[in-house]
């Protein structure tokens, strides 16, 4: 066993063990080049357990189903390995054969057992982190590294990059003076922490700050801009600012510069983002041109490739589809929208009848779809065809399980605009002003609010 940075004992020699904490750390800074780092790692040095471990992370945590079956290659190699590994690695192949089963909170669960034992393992903090998100668990996403935070060296730029995490953990569970506090610390010790950067920024949209979200997002341009796998996200949050301010054209030309291009190929985690963008600015009655058009072809692309050879399903995470629908819905292409929110349906049957346990997707993607992204999806493309009841009937009770197919608040708003505009269409006055009344309790500088509440001025 060789320690690994953080004196985790860790099967293989040491040079690739330094290998691999040089990959990892690329990977906490959500640098670009974790992948090569990352991929060469498995090639090189396949024996090595945490190699194939963390490529198997890697692949999962994109969230694309087309990812999927190489995760599964990668996690049965680490099994392969199991007379070389110690415990902590026998617990990453337990995670990953969750995870990679579909049980998304099984494998969150294993990794918090893992954390007990060794709080130090910055690759367990980290995916554990990403599964508590991507499940809607705001209290551990918070928790989990609150536990660790104390055994991280406080001397190593490691330590840093986990209190960022923490950060955004406390703004998602509320906590937005400490996640700023936290996250600008992080940001000190580590200017290209874009996920420290991220917490900040949310912060600042939890609290309806435009000004002071454009000017921290300006002002730490350098850290986000190049190189990184946020650089995308970022240039999305500033653009929900530029949004609230009125400032149009500027989001549209976030769009075109940041969220998309045909050109260039976009992974789910980019498409939901440029999905998001372009529904607000339809909820908001904003000619968007061809936008729709184009971002459809890509997630047709996406769905197609999810189901492609060696897959075993046509999707696999319901908070990308119920943005595939916004895409495909603001296009025009109901029959494909259609098409995902049947599926949904089918996956939603399986949390009702309590399949899910054997091969396929799992259970978790089909709660995911039964509590969130059923009625999301069947929310949106309602929308679109303004069946305004329809939308209200399903958001309304919706909005208390929304968290459990995971994003942020902010990225979840989309619904609740979605539905708070449907009030307004659907005549239920009642029902607009208590949403416009919970948002600027939070959001007192709220500029959509105070233009929807001047709409309803008058009214009945």
């Amino acid at each position: 066993m060789t320690p690994d940075a953080h004196g985790n004992p860790t099967a293989g020699p040491p040079d690739a063990v330094a290998r691999y904490d040089h990959a990892l750390d690329r990977l906490l800074r959500l640098r670009t080049d974790v992948v090569p780092a990352a991929s060469t790692l498995v090639r090189d040095a396949p024996e090595v357990p945490m190699a194939q471990a963390l490529w198997a992370y890697l692949m999962l945590s994109s969230t694309d189903a087309a990812d999927v079956p190489a995760a599964r290659e990668s996690v049965d190699a680490l099994g392969a390995l199991a007379g070389h590994w110690g415990p902590r690695e026998g617990g990453h192949h337990r995670a990953l054969e969750a995870w990679a089963a579909g049980d998304w909170r099984r494998a969150a669960a294993v990794l918090d057992d893992l954390l007990i034992e060794w709080p130090a393992d910055l690759l367990a903090l980290m995916m554990g982190h990403q599964l508590d998100f991507y499940v809607g668990d705001a209290a551990n996403l918070r928790d989990r590294v609150g536990r660790s935070l104390g055994a991280v060296d406080p001397d190593h730029p490691h330590h840093g990059l986990a209190q960022g995490m923490y950060a955004f953990g406390l703004e998602e569970s509320g906590h937005y003076e400490q996640a700023e506090q936290h996250g600008l610390a992080a940001v000190g010790r580590n200017p290209d922490d874009v996920w420290a950067i991220h917490a900040v920024a949310h912060t600042h949209e939890m609290r309806g700050d435009v000004a002071g979200g454009v000017a921290f997002l300006d002002d730490q341009a350098a850290g986000w801009h190049d190189g990184n796998l946020f650089t995308v996200h970022l240039a999305w949050h500033r653009a929900l600012f530029l949004l609230d301010a009125g400032r149009v054209d500027d989001v549209l030309a976030t769009y075109d510069t940041w969220a998309y291009s045909a050109e260039v190929p976009a992974a789910p985690l980019q498409l939901v983002d440029a999905s998001a963008l372009l529904w607000r600015l339809l909820l908001d009655g904003v000619d968007t041109g061809d936008r729709f058009a184009g971002l459809a072809d890509a997630w047709a692309l996406a769905l197609a490739r999810a189901g492609g050879p060696g897959a075993t399903e046509a999707s696999w995470y319901p908070f990308n589809d119920a943005h595939a629908v916004m895409a495909l819905a603001g296009a025009g292409r109901l029959g494909e929208a259609r098409a995902v929110v049947v599926r949904l349906e089918a996956d939603a049957a399986g949390a009702a009848g309590g399949a899910g346990a054997g091969p396929g997707p799992g259970p978790d993607r089909a709660t995911m779809a039964a509590d969130a992204g059923l009625p999301a999806a069947r929310a949106t493309l309602a929308f679109v065809e303004d069946r305004h009841e329809d939308v209200v009937a399903d958001l309304l009770p919706a909005r208390r399980t929304l968290h459990r197919f995971g994003g942020s608040h902010a990225q979840r708003d989309a619904w609740e605009r979605t539905l708070l505009e449907s009030a307004l269409a659907s005549g239920r006055v009642g029902l607009a002003r208590a949403l416009l009344s919970e948002r600027l309790a939070t959001r007192p500088a709220s500029g959509y609010a105070a233009q929807r509440q001047a709409d309803l001025a008058g009214r009945t």
